[in-house]
């Protein structure tokens, strides 16, 4: 009589607490501002100077002492001698009681002034500028270290850097910064019955690796960088060489297919009796995707993913780029782009595991529309055909058409 393995199912928050708590961020490396986009911080950036390090008009128009434009208007305009203009580039003249001085946008204001006033409120005769409008002081410009002050913690440990923080780093003369290694993941294709994607004409039974070439996409998306490791035939011996020689080259391990229970499903074991191999997970409370493995061997991980490609690219965006962005080192997780959308049909739910329903999205007489894309884990064109899909939390029984709800966008 045969043994039936049954999934030890974890709970949805659960599995991310495991991955947050299991595993940690690679080493640190220096790199240049021009390779550091997407990568994440391994140290706090404390700013060397002040931005911006002189006081500057953001407008173009007169630097000015404020006090004496007050009570200016059209029909009694201030008068103040210009005397002189600033150039972009160059330490501005100071300016002394009743004279102003023309400041282009982003020039240095001159000593003596506190205030711009906008060359629309302005007109210039022999020499004088009439001033028909009174400004505050402060008005108009931007001051030292208004921006940023020296000796202020700027960027966090853990932060990812964008465009805007890649400027940050640029306008504090920062051009080199210590961020967390790339991680490098492996992946691995299961199956008898698997054939390489440039397979032109299937034997009977034989399907491709479209799940190969579909996460390597999800693993670069995320700023990691992959490894092939081909397809394995579903034998024991297979599966143990292939995991244990693919593990030495990588900080990270992805597995898709059997990861299930059926009797030809060697992965658990595999996972198990691995050197220095821990099953962290073996089963998680989600459709799709419940037949999902999470090991730790040494200090890397190993995520087994069902086979179906429905279940692999939709467990792997939410899990495995969770692993990526662990050992990436980002400090928060990040928030994932959605849509506020209108259902347009019933969803029916089992209470007890999270449910992400595939969803399409049309915008119609100024609304979006939420459409759920029905059909089995193994029709991959129901990927294709989603914009995003739909959480329904473990304790609901479904949705009804007509709610409003928020569509997490695919990568």
């Amino acid at each position: 009589m045969r043994t039936v393995r049954l999934l030890r199912v974890t709970k949805v928050d659960n599995a991310l607490e495991i991955i947050w708590r299991s595993f940690r961020p690679l080493a640190a490396e220096e790199v240049g501002l021009d390779i550091a986009g997407g990568r994440y911080l391994a140290e706090e950036i404390v700013a060397p100077e002040d931005v911006p390090a002189f006081d500057r008009s953001t407008v173009d128009g007169y630097a000015v002492r404020a006090a004496e434009t007050f009570g200016a208007q059209e029909s009694l305009p201030a008068l103040l001698e210009k005397v002189g203009k600033v150039r972009m580039g160059e330490e501005a003249i100071p300016i002394k009681t009743g004279q102003c001085c023309y400041v282009p946008t982003g020039g240095m204001l001159p000593d003596g002034a506190d205030a711009v006033v906008m060359i629309e409120q302005t007109t210039e005769v022999d020499g004088l500028a009439h001033i028909y409008k009174q400004v505050a002081p402060g008005e108009n410009i931007i001051k030292r270290g208004e921006d940023i002050r020296r000796q202020q913690t700027v960027l966090r440990k853990g932060q990812k850097l964008r465009g805007p923080e890649i400027g940050l780093l640029g306008a504090l003369g920062i051009t080199g910064v210590k961020v967390v290694r790339r991680p490098v993941v492996g992946l691995l294709s299961t199956g008898d019955e698997v054939a390489p994607v440039d397979t032109p004409v299937l034997a009977p039974g034989w399907i491709r690796d479209a799940n190969g070439v579909a996460l390597a996409y999800l693993v670069t998306q995320t700023g990691a960088r992959v490894v092939r490791g081909g397809i394995i035939p579903d034998r024991y011996k297979d599966l143990y060489v292939g995991v244990q020689s693919l593990l030495e080259k990588v900080d990270m391990v992805v597995l898709s297919g059997g990861s299930s229970v059926g009797e030809r499903d060697f992965i658990p074991r595999v996972l198990k009796e691995l050197s220095g191999g821990d099953l962290l997970i073996e089963g998680i409370a989600i459709q799709p995707g419940k037949p999902t493995i999470l090991a730790k061997c040494g200090e890397k991980p190993i995520l087994g993913l069902p086979g179906h490609p429905v279940s692999a690219l939709t467990i792997f965006a939410l899990f495995g780029c969770a692993l990526i962005k662990r050992l990436s080192g980002a400090g928060d997780r990040e928030w994932q782009p959605t849509v506020r959308a209108q259902l347009t049909k019933n969803i029916p739910s089992r209470p007890g595991r999270v449910d992400l329903v595939r969803t399409a999205l049309q915008g119609r007489e100024g609304k979006v529309l939420a459409t759920p894309v029905f059909g089995r884990s193994g029709l991959l064109h129901t990927l294709a055909e989603a914009d995003g899909v739909i959480c329904i939390e473990a304790e609901r029984d479904g949705l009804s058409a007509g709610e409003e709800v928020e569509v997490y966008l695919w990568v």
